[in-house]
């Protein structure tokens, strides 16, 4: 097994491995970065003659890959194909031709369908709508004074700190740096207030091989190494910004529950699973206002939207001030998930759909 630890599409892979293998099948997840052609994937494929079927996380970089096996296939959208890749011609023809191929495909949200019927040739009847399914998982072991010491947040009174947590990878569709200087600016207005920016900044891999009947082919998300080196050069010398070493997803759970809100300020998302564990751990989320986040964000109910450095500053003092709006969109978020990010409802949606691969 080849794949990217610690990343949302990583736990998502995981997740759905774990619903088909739960239903009996043998599931092997491959990284799509491994391979630079569908006749590799394919060679693959018939080489191992227990792959009954192939399941690919986004349509482009991972879907393409599957043109060529001889096995029916699914497809997943990943989020960034339907929303950023079908605008480039050449990918949307492929995709097209993935989509035209694939047995079915799954949205994460209506909105992800309706972007995908519109601008791909498709048969609606072929994409279902199957929300994330959620589960968070606390560790116990999370120092919260240590987690904040090692980001390099030095106070003596850690336990009056207003912590904004920002969840992301260090890629520019999820940029990073969008907030950083009006967080800075309000910081020094106010230092109890701390903006900490957590998530993957290096590739890592381990490999193992199993024989199989199912298989996840997952793309594989390059870490930008210019951007990278541009985000820790600008938190060193901003005031209230820090960077955090990454984490395993149970100290991220822990570091998200300890925080005051999470923070999202992608370009672009398919379904963001830290914004939906956020709601799921009762902590109020603030994300910037993009269809994948709208989503699943409704403004002042579940959470806060904003479509600018300054009005997420605003929002923010709001949840500072008025905590009945804060305790609203607390237990609002965490009924929302709970009733639409069911793992049962998810379990079954793709172990019937596997089934339908035979």
């Amino acid at each position: 097994m080849l794949y990217v630890p610690k990343t949302g599409n990583h736990t998502t892979a995981e997740r759905i491995r774990s619903h088909i293998e739960s239903a009996g099948h043998t599931c092997e997840l491959r990284d799509a970065a491994e391979f630079q052609s569908p006749a590799e994937v394919a060679k693959l494929v018939s080489r191992n003659s227990p792959f009954e079927g192939a399941l690919a996380i986004h349509l482009f970089r991972a879907g393409r890959l599957l043109l060529d096996i001889q096995v029916p296939f699914g497809v997943i959208f990943g989020g960034t194909d339907i929303n950023e890749d079908v605008k480039v011609e050449q990918k949307r023809v492929v995709m097209e031709q993935v989509l035209l191929k694939a047995r079915f495909a799954v949205a994460f949200t209506d909105k992800l369908k309706e972007e995908a019927e519109l601008f791909l040739l498709s048969q609606s009847s072929k994409i279902c709508v199957q929300p994330q399914g959620i589960q968070t998982e606390v560790s116990e072991k999370l120092c919260w004074a240590e987690f904040l010491r090692s980001s390099g947040v030095s106070s003596e009174h850690v336990d009056e700190l207003r912590v904004f947590l920002l969840v992301c990878g260090l890629r520019r569709v999820k940029d990073p740096l969008y907030l950083v200087e009006v967080f800075s600016e309000w910081h020094c207005e106010n230092p109890l207030n701390v903006l900490v920016i957590i998530g993957p900044k290096l590739l890592h891999s381990s490999n193992k091989r199993s024989g199989c009947t199912a298989s996840v082919i997952k793309r594989k998300i390059q870490l930008d190494p210019v951007l990278t080196d541009e985000v820790e050069a600008v938190v060193k010398r901003t005031a209230g910004v820090f960077l955090a070493q990454e984490r395993s997803q149970q100290e991220l759970h822990a570091a998200m529950k300890r925080c005051f809100a999470v923070v999202n300020s992608s370009v672009s998302e398919g379904m963001s699973a830290a914004i939906l564990e956020a709601m799921d751990l009762g902590i109020p989320v603030l994300a910037r206002d993009i269809p994948g986040n709208a989503a699943v964000v409704q403004h002042e109910l579940t959470g806060l939207l904003y479509s600018s450095p300054q009005e997420f500053v605003d929002q923010s003092q709001r949840l500072l001030s008025d905590h009945e709006l804060r305790e609203r969109v607390v237990r609002n978020g965490k009924l929302y998930v709970e009733e639409h990010h069911s793992l049962k409802q998810e379990r079954e949606t793709y172990q019937r759909l596997v089934d339908s691969l035979h």
